[in-house]
């Protein structure tokens, strides 16, 4: 289990290899000046929607010992889902 901290008192609790996935469609989306909208389950409480920027502190943090493997696909899905009108959502975090 990995946590993504968007500020002081907003993190997610998001499962490594997606948290590992979610990663490499911030870092490139980042890289290119891009922002993007990113709804996240929340297990008690509906739904969170957080604006990702570039300029936005982020911290990524992984608890588990080893590295997820990377599915290309996957990472494409998400890529295509966070450049898309709706953002991307996230449909499972745990």
């Amino acid at each position: 289990m990995g946590r993504l901290i968007v500020s002081e008192t907003s993190s997610f609790d998001i499962e490594d290899r997606l948290l590992s996935h979610l990663r490499l469609v911030i870092m490139n989306k980042f890289r290119r000046g891009e922002s993007f909208m990113l709804q996240l389950p929340q297990s008690d409480r509906g739904q969170r929607s957080v604006w990702l920027h570039p300029a936005s502190p982020l911290v990524i943090q992984f608890f588990g010992g080893r590295q997820p493997s990377i599915d290309r696909n996957l990472v494409e899905e998400l890529m295509t889902q966070a450049s898309s009108p709706d953002g991307l959502t996230l449909r499972s975090t745990t």
